[in-house]
């Protein structure tokens, strides 16, 4: 009898232990769409002329660096100007430099050479894979005068996963305007 009250027992608490919670599932995963980019060109006060995003708000400060604002993706471009004067392999190594800083939080750095002749306008372009600050990065020059860097920053902590719609669209805009970018006479 005292066998069957314990089976009983143990039996009943199995079932009711056995219970599936009810779980809520979501109905939808976010999704982040950007309108088809349009670009219109940007006469600065600088050595130097590029399009740009419509949809950015554009700022020059008085040593021609400027800042391309991305205010919906909470990002922005920076464009750091220098003459070249004697220093080339100078700017050259910080650029690089800069840009290899990342390789702690990197999955991978892409190095994509820039080659356009026919303006003379000639550098590179970083692609850092991972949770870097900047998964963006370029410099361009003419080898004699100008040298140009750009990097791209979100306002928040580095997650790639959620950053990633946001960060190809802008790295679009930045090879357009590596593309686009011309040195003034």
């Amino acid at each position: 009898m005292f066998k069957r009250k314990v089976l009983f027992l143990f039996g009943l608490v199995l079932l009711v232990s056995c219970k599936d919670d009810a779980m809520p599932k979501p109905f939808a995963h976010l999704r982040l769409d950007y309108e088809e980019a349009s670009y219109m060109g940007f006469d600065s006060p600088c050595p130097f002329v590029f399009d740009h995003n419509t949809d950015t708000q554009v700022k020059v400060k008085e040593d021609c660096n400027v800042t391309i604002s991305y205010p919906r993706m909470k990002a922005s471009v920076f464009l750091t100007y220098k003459p070249v004067g004697s220093n080339l392999e100078t700017l050259l190594r910080d650029a690089q430099k800069l840009t290899y800083e990342h390789v702690i939080k990197a999955d991978d750095i892409i190095e994509l050479p820039f080659i356009n002749t026919k303006d003379k306008v000639y550098g590179m372009f970083y692609q850092v894979g991972g949770n870097a600050a900047t998964n963006t990065q370029f410099y361009l020059t003419d080898s004699l005068n100008h040298f140009v860097t750009g990097s791209v920053y979100f306002y928040t902590k580095p997650n790639f996963d959620s950053i990633m719609p946001a960060a190809s669209y802008i790295k679009d805009d930045m090879q357009t305007l590596m593309e686009t970018l011309r040195w003034k006479n």
